[in-house]
């Protein structure tokens, strides 16, 4: 189990927020308009935490400004207390596991997995392991020295879920990990998720499975035109607004 950094303030021990989001603003080049304007967001180490929101809504953009992926305009993101932007320490504390493939399609799970492990500032030793107990827990072990081009879409996902983990992140940013895939590559990806989680790693995800979000996630926002207009843990949620699931609880607000 990862213990959480504390911090002590007038005597009082206070846990450091995994995400800690201040003043945050960023609009793309050329658009003429603010995504977000003095956003605030925080994600307690622990949790399950589900970003949603429609289309256009600036969840995708916020998933990729938490790890530094792009560069926000203002304000500040910290990962475990350190700032994104400045503390290089910081980009070894997350694992992303992005909606698009990321690894290369000519190279074997295993040859991926040594390359991005590397990467990551990893031994050989270490990777070698890591690559073993990994494969074998998603059910990629006998087709590990195979090109992951002939892979099914749902075995690419698992492989993409592998890389992102190798170094064993204490925060994991997740897009759409699951898009695509069949049933029992579904179940396989949660539970593996949900075993990290048990374990002390903090999940960060967003998707349009709103279903599986409910199944996965402890602590939800939801993010609509840039601004959060929900946050808090998900049976209170649903509580508050009297509602039976996330889909209906989406809709409604």
């Amino acid at each position: 189990m990862l213990l959480k950094p504390l911090i002590k303030l007038n005597g009082n021990t206070l846990s450091i927020p995994a995400v800690h989001i201040t003043g945050l603003g960023f609009g793309y080049p050329g658009s003429g308009k603010a995504i977000f304007a003095g956003l605030g967001l925080d994600v307690q180490q622990g949790e399950r935490f589900g970003l949603f929101g429609p289309n256009g809504a600036g969840k995708t953009t916020l998933m990729s400004l938490m790890p530094g992926l792009i560069t926000a305009g203002s304000g500040t993101i910290k990962l475990l207390g350190k700032p994104v932007a400045t503390d290089k320490s910081a980009k070894r504390l997350f694992g992303f596991v992005p909606q698009d493939f990321s690894f290369y399609h000519e190279l074997s799970p295993a040859e991926n997995m040594a390359f991005f492990g590397a990467w990551a500032g990893l031994d050989q030793t270490t990777i070698r392991k890591r690559t073993d107990e990994l494969l074998e827990i998603l059910g990629l072990a006998d087709v590990k020295h195979k090109q992951v081009r002939q892979f099914s879409g749902g075995m690419k996902r698992r492989v993409n879920l592998a890389i992102g983990v190798i170094h064993h992140p204490k925060i994991l940013f997740l897009d759409e990990p699951t898009v695509g895939v069949d049933v029992q590559t579904r179940h396989a990806i949660l539970n593996y998720l949900l075993q990290l989680n048990k374990e002390g790693t903090t999940l960060v995800y967003t998707s349009h499975q709103l279903n599986e979000a409910q199944e996965l996630c402890n602590h939800l926002a939801l993010i609509d035109e840039g601004r959060i207009i929900a946050n808090g843990k998900m049976q209170q949620l649903l509580t508050d607004y009297q509602q039976q699931d996330l889909e209906v609880l989406f809709l409604s607000l």
